[in-house]
């Protein structure tokens, strides 16, 4: 196996399945050109914003790709080889992720662009949704803090060279200063994309424009600062950043980082295709590896390059509410849940193209070093200098991680603000008042998410990838719920729906039992500590929305109701 197989037999794979299985989807569910959608029915000017498909399609990409399906990708490969991570991609993108980012926007869209818990309260009870909310809230929590730390890593301007001197990397300086002008230009992009009526074309234009100037300032003016430092910087962007109006920031800068990173695969596709990579990895190294055993470590691992509960809360909870026609849904919901997929094949090409020991050997120790270090190397077969590559494909993976962040932060924000809020309760208490202030939610969230950061995200990753396939759970369990109670088909979730269970209630054991041992040992630090709390919390809440799905979905009393 070459690396131009693997590309062609994934977009082989992931085209029919958008073509053949996304469109079957769209027509056993229905969709209605002409509904008034959500976007235009409740147009508020903050989240609320109808916006050209092609946009919403950048905000969805940007922000459910993120670093994990380079991450969690090449983390995989490495324990148990690049056939099985290779099969989990194509067919967990195809029947599991992209359907259940495509249902999530679906029933979103269905019920005034409301969010997963929302769905579940209408569906399942108040009390589902109430457990929800938290179980939401506990997540954004780590992925802010598992995200956060892979940026402030790619921005971190010094590192230790062999002889365990401590230099300047200037890549990631520059990194850095593209990152900040991104945020800058973003805003500046918000306005014209809000305020100047231009047509997409043009719209387009300025977008790569402005692309183009930030690229070339941060690698003519690197900015070199210590990871600890760009920790705080970040945080302050993302509590900046989590209150803004949609159409401010969030929207603008994933549109503008969309181009970036579409960029980044074509220029990944063509290195591919012009270097052809041998495969130096082995095809299956066992079912038992040093990080434990192929189920179910390898799907939690690779995540968000299959499937991922994130995308839930993206597909309804911002997306949902810029959709202009229901025709859209498709490509921007199962299209970018595919292209994802796409991305996580090419990192799995990346890190098969090393011999073992070789990158390590480069200097290439983080994932997203691995990927940028393989394309480089690829793309150098056509005279491209290497430096200028690897800067450019880091400050790529950097902006994935990044516009995660916006998105997710806010997300985190609104499930707090939810989990208090009582729409039957016309005059809160100072309490209620209080736990319901957008500022107060978001301060809470990044303070819990920083203290987290502090642990590292390599020790996260795997209580990351366990909420977040058992998040994915619940989204499908509501959905069905959803597609029964509004008489549609909801049978095609049901597979994944009790797969995605098995994985998720083992790997949250088997991290509890890990954790636990530790506490005995008298091992546990801080951050370890909130590990143990946030993951017996998750499993927790986690199995009782997921019971209460079932009896809805189930149980005898419904189905004498239907």
């Amino acid at each position: 196996m070459n690396g131009i197989m693997m590309v062609v037999i994934a977009l082989i794979v992931l085209g029919a399945g958008y073509l053949l299985y996304g469109r079957f989807l769209q027509n056993k569910w229905g969709i209605d050109p002409d509904a008034k959608t959500p976007a235009y029915e409740f147009e508020d000017g903050v989240d609320y914003v109808p916006a050209d498909t092609n946009v919403v399609f950048g905000h969805q990409f940007a922000s459910i790709a993120g670093a994990a399906p380079i991450n969690g990708t090449i983390s995989a490969a490495l324990l148990f080889g690049w056939l099985p991570a290779m099969l989990w991609i194509l067919l967990g993108g195809v029947f599991i992720g992209a359907v259940q980012d495509f249902v999530s926007m679906y029933a979103s869209v269905k019920n005034k662009g409301r969010t997963i818990g929302y769905i579940i309260e209408e569906y399942i009870g108040k009390l589902g949704k109430k457990l929800f909310l938290l179980f939401c809230w506990l997540f954004c929590i780590l992925v802010i803090a598992a995200f956060a730390d892979i940026v402030a890593g790619t921005f971190n301007g010094f590192t230790t060279d062999a002889a365990g001197a401590v230099v300047q990397n200037t890549s990631n300086g520059a990194v850095a200063t593209t990152s900040v002008l991104f945020i800058l230009e973003a805003v500046a992009l918000g306005f014209i994309l809000h305020f100047g009526k231009l047509n997409k074309w043009a719209n387009t234009a300025i977008a790569i424009a402005m692309l183009v100037v930030a690229v070339a300032l941060g690698l003519a003016l690197p900015i070199c600062m210590a990871q600890n430092t760009w920790h705080i910087i970040i945080f302050a962007y993302v509590l900046v950043a989590c209150v803004t109006p949609i159409w401010a920031l969030l929207q603008p800068r994933d549109y503008l980082n969309s181009y970036l990173l579409i960029f980044m695969i074509i220029a990944a596709i063509a290195g591919v295709f012009v270097s052809n990579p041998s495969c130096n990895m082995p095809v299956f190294t066992g079912f038992a590896s040093t990080g434990g055993n192929l189920f179910p470590i390898l799907f939690v691992t690779i995540a968000c390059g299959a499937v991922s509960g994130f995308h839930s809360l993206v597909s309804s909870g911002t997306a949902s509410k810029q959709i202009k026609s229901e025709k859209a849904m498709l490509p921007v919901s199962y299209g970018a849940m595919l292209l994802e997929s796409m991305l996580a094949i090419l990192a799995l090409v990346a890190v098969a193209s090393f011999a073992n020991g070789e990158a390590a050997a480069a200097g290439l120790t983080t994932q997203p070093q691995i990927f940028a270090g393989a394309i480089a190397n690829f793309l150098t077969k056509i005279g491209l200098p290497y430096d200028l590559v690897f800067t450019l494909i880091t400050l790529s993976v950097s902006a994935f991680a990044l516009t995660s962040l916006d998105s997710v932060a806010r997300i985190g924000r609104l499930s707090f603000q939810e989990l208090f809020t009582d729409d039957e309760n016309k005059n809160p208490s100072p309490v209620t008042k209080l736990l319901t202030n957008q500022y107060f939610a978001t301060v809470l969230t990044l303070v819990l998410a920083y203290m987290l950061a502090k642990v590292g995200y390599a020790e996260i990753w795997p209580l990351f990838g366990s909420a977040n396939q058992l998040l994915a759970v619940l989204a499908l369990t509501a959905c069905a719920v959803f597609l029964k109670k509004t008489k549609r088909q909801g049978a095609m979730l049901w597979v994944p729906m009790f797969f995605m269970m098995a994985v998720t209630f083992t790997a949250l054991a088997q991290i509890i039992i890990k954790l636990a041992g530790q506490f005995v040992a008298g091992g546990l630090t801080l951050g370890t500590t909130m590990q143990l709390i946030f993951a017996v919390l998750l499993l927790i809440l986690g199995v009782l929305v997921a019971i209460q799905g079932l009896q809805k979905l189930f149980g005898k009393k419904e189905q004498a109701a239907a």
